[in-house]
């Protein structure tokens, strides 16, 4: 099992008991340190404070299970606007909404498409175009999807 499927599973349940979701773990190396982070979100939005309560909850969790065996740095963060959609509850939360997606290979002639996301499965979602064109899109074939954010 991997090592952010690890800590995901120590840390569900006390991020949920806080009243926040757990969206993504990642543990990557930065700089020469490695650096465990925890992605939050809840209805309303994470703010700092929100960060600080779950890192303080979860690290004697991960400290007493000790499931990283070199020496690392725990980083707690909200998802971020424009944050990649990876998981089915990144899809569900972006439902109806603009996405950005940028694939591998062109598809109809083009590599990168805006688009409105209605619908999704395990393998593919399909998105909109503001011309009312509707693209179902293999989720392996797409090189980046995230939200489409107008400023």
């Amino acid at each position: 099992m991997k090592t952010t499927d690890i800590c995901e599973q120590l840390c569900k349940a006390k991020v949920e008991e806080l009243g926040f979701e757990l969206c993504d773990v990642e543990f990557v190396k930065e700089y020469g340190d490695w650096v465990l982070t925890l992605y939050i979100d809840k209805e309303g939005g994470v703010n700092i404070d929100d960060c600080e309560l779950v890192s303080r909850a979860v690290e004697p969790i991960l400290d007493e299970n000790d499931p990283i065996e070199q020496a690392y740095f725990l980083s707690v963060s909200s998802l971020g606007l424009d944050r990649p959609l990876k998981k089915a509850a990144d899809y569900q939360r972006n439902l109806n909404k603009a996405l950005q997606v940028k694939l591998y290979a062109p598809q109809n002639g083009k590599k990168e498409f805006i688009g409105n996301l209605v619908d999704f499965d395990e393998t593919s979602f399909t998105i909109e175009t503001d011309k009312g064109e509707r693209l179902t899109i293999n989720k392996k074939d797409a090189a980046l999807v995230r939200p489409h954010i107008v400023f």
